[in-house]
């Protein structure tokens, strides 16, 4: 037995999980490509590896003649006979050469293409552990920095986490042991490209099924997600069992489901929301916590959610730089629109408001609308009501000017009617 072989073989397949059968076919191939770097022989010999007891035997096809001058050629007609005597010249036939006639050039050469295969051999299992996990959530190692990208340790391979699929907020340090979700899996010319993700929506989905079992077990079903990584994500869930409150069930007792996923966020903040399908209602929760006076669409602004809020409501609606709305408006699909309510409006708001309206009459100038604003005429009906002389009383103005705002209110509110 060539127990050097044996012992060879056996530790590529336990240490470096290639299969028995594509490593001994590797050196098979490396070996006839080898054979060429023999003197005299330019084809190459069929060299067979015996599976039971690692023997290397190399055969050559070669020509029966009278006198050989080139063993991996020709073989003598008295050769010949020994082994088949019905050899005649001219005829064709395999002859076996030991193999150390191989020589330590071509076992040299050998070496180099059967690394080369094994290599090979690494990248295609590799490509094929990972190509039908995309979607998973896979762990590494911080190993290095290539400018923004960040090269994971997987073990047997590495990954790529690009620039563009971090969050921006999280820092890594090499040596970090590091969560990601599996994007994408490339069978690239100098091996598999394996693209990992952590500012992905689907990262958070993909956590979530590990964390909640109802979500695992399809009880409860993720309808939505909107995320700006590392800072907020909106999910939203809907349960089929009546039994099952969905939103209870993510954020778990305590909240410690959902404060495990939050931890391996760094932080960032997870809203659950309530999934419905009128979609008033789920624009409603999902800009929760914020009270709302009012939601309804209008059929002149298709696709658009109008919103009422209160004063002190507004902000939480709208979230911080506009955050809670932005992610609303990914969740649901649909633009927002929140205005505050006019009962909230404040006192100079008010004034402002009522001298736009009052100068936008015509035959009442600016000045003039100002006047009658701050002598308490807040409404045309409120100008049409008063008698001439509080009009000139409050406001100073003279007979025939007063009379020219009254006029110029009374055309107004008639166009109206």
């Amino acid at each position: 037995m060539n127990s050097e072989l044996a012992a060879v073989v056996t530790y590529m397949e336990k240490e470096r999980g290639i299969d028995r059968e594509t490593l001994i076919e590797a050196i098979e191939f490396s070996l006839r490509q080898a054979s060429r770097k023999l003197p005299d022989c330019d084809t190459d010999l069929d060299i067979i590896i015996d599976r039971d007891t690692y023997e290397i035997i190399a055969k050559a096809n070669v020509e029966v003649v009278k006198t050989a001058k080139s063993k991996y050629k020709e073989v003598s007609l008295a050769k010949a006979t020994k082994t088949n005597p019905d050899a005649k010249i001219g005829d064709f036939m395999d002859v076996v050469i030991e193999a150390k006639e191989l020589g330590r050039i071509a076992a040299q050469t050998a070496k180099q293409a059967i690394m080369q295969k094994i290599r090979q051999a690494e990248k295609e299992n590799i490509f094929d552990e990972y190509k039908d996990r995309v979607g998973e959530i896979i762990s590494g190692t911080v190993r290095q920095f290539n400018r923004s990208d960040i090269i994971i340790d997987l073990g047997r391979g590495e990954a790529i986490l690009p620039a563009s699929e971090r969050v921006q907020t999280e820092e890594y340090q090499i040596g970090d042991r590091i969560r990601a979700y599996l994007l994408k899996v490339e069978n690239n010319p100098s091996g598999p490209g394996i693209v990992l993700s952590r500012s992905h929506p689907e990262f958070v989905r993909a956590l979530f099924h590990l964390e909640i079992s109802e979500i695992n077990d399809n009880i409860v079903e993720i309808k939505g997600i909107a995320r700006e990584a590392g800072y907020r994500t909106k999910i939203a869930v809907l349960s089929s069992d009546e039994k099952v409150d969905p939103v209870g069930a993510c954020v778990g007792m305590r909240g410690i489901r959902v404060k495990n996923i939050v931890r391996e966020l760094s932080g960032e903040k997870i809203d659950i929301v309530r999934w419905s399908e009128d979609v008033k209602t789920y624009a409603t929760n999902s800009l929760a916590p914020a009270k709302l006076a009012k939601v309804w669409i209008d059929d002149d602004t298709p696709h658009v959610i109008h919103v009422l809020a209160d004063a002190d409501q507004l902000s939480l609606a709208i979230g911080k730089k506009g955050q809670n709305v932005r992610l609303t408006a990914k969740l649901v699909g649909w633009k927002i629109d929140i205005q505050k309510t006019e009962s909230d409006t404040t006192f100079e708001d008010q004034i402002s408001q009522a001298i736009e309206l009052m100068a936008g009459i015509e035959g009442i100038e600016k000045e003039s609308a100002e006047t009658l604003v701050k002598s308490g005429f807040l409404t045309i009906d409120g100008v049409l009501d008063a008698d001439i002389n509080d009009i000139i009383e409050t406001t100073g103005f003279d007979n025939e000017k007063a009379q020219s705002i009254i006029d110029a209110a009374t055309v107004y509110l008639n166009r109206q009617e």
